[in-house]
């Protein structure tokens, strides 16, 4: 029986994020992914709006034509690569937050994890991969970076590139099991993944924030070579705050409160260039400003918003002054560190 392009639709709005249209679809693994990352961090989910109309002529073709497979090798798509090494790193991460107290950690759980989320990317759709050969690439690449927060990084890639090299068209399409099994392997897979971070998080909160913190500042120390690359991805990671903070009446409007933004700074102190960015913005200097120009405006602003000269608005006054100090101690440290 024919798949239906209005109930497509209906799963896609109703359950997108969770991959209830990729179930319905026969899409299994496509729809573990979505489900593992909330429909591709919401971005994967909005685009699919204009994909599904194709996806379901595909699976419907298919059904016509299920005795039938594809031969040869798929064409090479930059962006399912991209794809396998993002959700490879994203597996790394929730494997060294729910699971870095392992012993053998970083020789079986890292490789294991990251070879598993590369392959679950390599399997969406018609195409498939080599899952032994992933996880070899996988598991002989993570001796090399034994112990370094940014592992999952060189293991990804060595394990998309495995991906790559032996894909192929999937022989076996599953739109036709009984739905009870499939989303039973399904849940199981879910767990899987979901329960050490769920054990990690409630019951080991500060070693997993320290864990994650160290992680996203090892990543940008190395992006920091590449200026442009290192500030992009800052704003990316800080993008669900300002998202948050816009929501709630802060973010981008009240970009002049500072110290607010400290508490993000603190939680990973590499977020230098966003910092600097903020803290030109309190002073009214440029960044490229000398330390007697920081000096000078820092003082300016101190005859002015000092509380001793505000008795009428104290409350202001406060804020300001706090907000004035934070960025100059923040300036001048970045200024100092930059001339050793």
């Amino acid at each position: 029986m024919g798949k239906s392009l209005i109930v497509a639709y209906g799963l896609w709005a109703l359950g997108g994020p969770l991959g209830l249209h990729h179930i319905y679809l026969g899409r299994d693994s496509h729809a573990l992914l979505w489900m593992l990352t909330l429909g591709g961090f919401g971005i994967g989910w909005m685009w699919e709006f204009w994909k599904i109309p194709a996806l379901v002529f595909h699976v419907n073709k298919q059904e016509k034509k299920k005795n039938l497979t594809r031969d040869g090798e798929p064409p090479a798509s930059p962006i399912r690569f991209m794809g396998q090494v993002a959700i490879g790193i994203y597996f790394g991460l929730a494997a060294a937050i729910g699971l870095s107290s392992l012993s053998s950690f970083y020789f079986v759980a890292l490789p294991l994890a990251v070879g598993l989320g590369v392959h679950l990317v390599a399997s969406v759709g018609e195409q498939t991969s080599n899952l032994k050969n992933t996880l070899i690439a996988a598991f002989l690449t993570s001796p090399i970076f034994y112990g370094r927060a940014v592992s999952m990084i060189p293991i990804s890639l060595t394990a998309s590139m495995t991906a790559q090299q032996h894909r192929r068209y999937r022989h076996n399409q599953n739109t036709n099991e009984n739905l009870s099994l499939r989303l039973y392997r399904i849940g199981l897979a879910y767990l899987a993944f979901t329960g050490p971070l769920a054990y990690s998080a409630l019951l080991n909160t500060s070693r997993t924030v320290s864990y994650v913190a160290g992680s996203i500042g090892a990543m940008l120390d190395i992006l920091s070579f590449f200026p442009a690359v290192s500030a992009l991805t800052e704003r990316a990671l800080l993008l669900p705050y300002r998202a948050w903070m816009l929501f709630s009446g802060g973010g981008p409007l009240r970009d002049q409160y500072f110290h607010e933004w400290e508490k993000i700074y603190e939680f990973v102190a590499s977020f230098q260039n966003e910092k600097e960015e903020m803290a030109c913005k309190v002073l009214g200097v440029d960044s490229k400003a000398t330390l007697d120009e920081i000096n000078q405006h820092y003082r300016e602003l101190v005859k002015i918003w000092h509380p001793d000269h505000n008795r009428h608005r104290p409350e202001e006054a406060e804020q300001h002054f706090l907000e004035i100090q934070a960025a100059y101690e923040a300036l001048t440290k970045i200024w100092k560190n930059r001339k050793l």
